[in-house]
């Protein structure tokens, strides 16, 4: 069947399935700010979609709860608007020639929000837990597995050695889960996992109310004064205090936001964004997430995807374009690979490349011996339905996803007879479905800055959330060196040709779109911004209430 002939057919079942009001899209610039200059005082409400699974950084695993973690915890170093890493809590680093070694220098006069004081010992406390057996094993597994020792110089300054060079490293210690808990908390928070109101931070904000499935409530930290450079003050924060209201549905919080009960919003899908744009008292302003590009990866360790021929027509059976635009109209951005095309390490040879061809999707999977159908249309193989599982934790879904999934479903049956069953569960469920091999599918974004890192964690033998189970020595080699690498040069081109074997070659995802971040606000609302390279929303630290 021609390309444009399926794209035909998905749109026709797409709008049988979906009803979808018109969008409208935005720039990724934040809009104009608030009329008169910043001042401190007052409070705010922000609602958000997503409630977070943990409250301590280092168990962080959802990009929707970022922007919670910095109101609270800070790391070492961050990144600037140029992507390059800056100090944070650190004054600076010094690799040693060899790679395999950094010295750490640390700012002075900073403590925890229980008056216990950050110095050399608290990070080595803090990397000695995420060593720990059992308390952040993917962590362990990927992010320190190449960390050796870590050494106290002085109350100032402390050395990480590693058994290999490593520059990932750095980014770890940018990222959330290389934030800086206090060691009081490290030995006697009640529920250390889980976070919440014992575990304190050096950051503008403490957490001191916290109602599951209503609210999280912070006040501001009067002894706060090591802003990062990215900041646009110094000192405590503007906002005497911020509550985070969790709503899930979109149309929700956007009603809340337009009757005045909030002032902000996050998630801000294409269906309600005109109500946005369409009023002159709220902005509305959008930013592409880095990291790895929303994508369904293909569990190859057992049928039908151990076949490269069945994964590829997977591919081909769904025209991606026509998909998006009938959940996101013209707000999304198509991915073509497993890294976000806001990524500097981004391969754009793959635009184009494939998908979308019905006809080729069907060949393939005659050619992989599913050439019958059953009387519902479905294809089979000695009396077998060819049945694939997406298991969705519901933590996790963001973007309407349970919304595209039913796209894609209708999509691949109509072109190719294929089945594609989707379950929305809790956490645990899907977890356990993950441990026992029970899947097909699984659909995940991360928004690491470094996307090395997501993909260390994705697409390694040893990686911590490897769940198309691939083993493939040339793809670990790949991982391997681009985390050894320094040069960026060196970097894009082994990440390139990672890109060539994952997506072209092996086939073992569909990449679908560039995760977004969306973040409405009442025009008396000073300071939105998002967090540099990350592409997620900033913390409160610099939003104000104007005039």
């Amino acid at each position: 069947m021609p390309a444009h002939r399926l794209r035909t057919l998905t749109a026709v079942v797409l709008t049988a399935l979906l009803t979808v009001t018109a969008g409208c899209s935005t720039g990724s610039a934040p809009a104009a700010e608030a009329a008169g200059r910043p001042r401190s005082g007052g409070t705010l409400t922000w609602a958000i979609e997503t409630e977070p699974v943990t409250l301590n950084p280092h168990q962080y695993a959802q990009a929707k709860a970022r922007l919670l973690v910095w109101n609270t915890f800070e790391s070492l170093l961050t990144y600037d608007q140029q992507g390059k890493l800056v100090p944070w809590l650190a004054t600076g680093w010094q690799a040693a020639p060899d790679g395999r070694s950094y010295t750490l220098t640390l700012r002075d006069k900073v403590a925890f929000s229980d008056g216990t004081p950050f110095d050399a010992t608290a990070v080595k406390a803090n990397i000695d837990k995420l060593r720990e057996p059992g308390y952040a094993p993917t962590v362990a597994a990927v992010q320190l597995r190449n960390l050796d020792t870590v050494e106290v110089v002085d109350p100032r300054a402390v050395r990480v050695t590693l058994t290999h060079p490593d520059v990932l490293i750095l980014d770890f210690l940018a990222s959330p889960q290389g934030a800086q808990v206090s060691p009081k908390s490290l030995r006697e928070a009640k529920n250390l996992k889980a976070g919440g109101l014992d575990l304190a931070g050096t950051g503008p904000f403490i957490l001191d109310r916290y109602v599951p499935g209503q609210e999280l409530h912070y006040r501001r930290n009067p002894a706060y004064d090591w802003a990062p450079p990215t900041a646009t003050h110094t000192g405590p924060a503007y906002l005497d205090s911020i509550t985070y209201r969790f709503l899930k549905e979109s149309a929700v919080r956007v009603g809340a936001l337009a009757s005045g009960q909030v002032q902000l919003v996050e998630g801000v899908p294409a269906t309600d964004q005109p109500l946005i744009t369409g009023n002159a008292t709220l902005r509305l302003s959008r930013e592409l997430n880095s990291g790895s590009a929303y994508s369904y990866y293909f569990n190859t360790s057992h049928a039908p995807f151990d076949d490269l021929r069945v994964r590829q027509a997977f591919r081909e059976a769904v025209d991606v374009d026509t998909v998006l635009m009938s959940i996101y109209r013209d707000t999304t951005t198509r991915a073509w690979s497993v890294i976000s095309p806001s990524s500097p390490l981004y391969d754009k040879r793959l635009e184009g490349s494939y998908g979308g061809d019905a006809a080729k999707a069907n060949a393939l999977l005659d050619q992989a011996g599913w050439s019958r159908r059953d009387a519902d249309g479905y294809r089979v193989k000695d009396g077998r339905r060819l049945t694939v599982r997406l298991v969705q934790a519901a933590p996790f879904v963001r973007d309407r996803r349970d919304v595209l999934a039913q796209a894609v479903q209708a999509a691949v049956k109509q072109s190719a007879g294929i089945d594609l069953k989707i379950s929305l569960v809790d956490q645990g469920t899907a977890q356990q479905a993950f441990d026992t091999n029970q899947y097909e599918i699984f659909d995940n974004s991360r928004a690491d800055t470094d996307a090395g890192a997501a993909l260390n964690l994705l697409l390694h033998s040893k990686g911590g959330i490897n769940r198309t189970k691939v083993n493939d020595p040339l793809i670990d080699q790949l991982l391997d060196t681009g985390q050894a690498t320094a040069d960026p040069a060196g970097r894009t081109s082994i990440y390139a040709d990672l890109q060539q074997r994952v997506v072209a070659d092996q086939a073992l995802l569909l990449p679908l779109y560039a995760p977004a971040d969306q973040i409405a606000a009442s025009t008396t609302v000073g300071g939105v911004r998002f967090e540099p390279t990350a592409g997620v929303p900033a913390s409160a630290y610099d939003l104000w209430i104007g005039n």
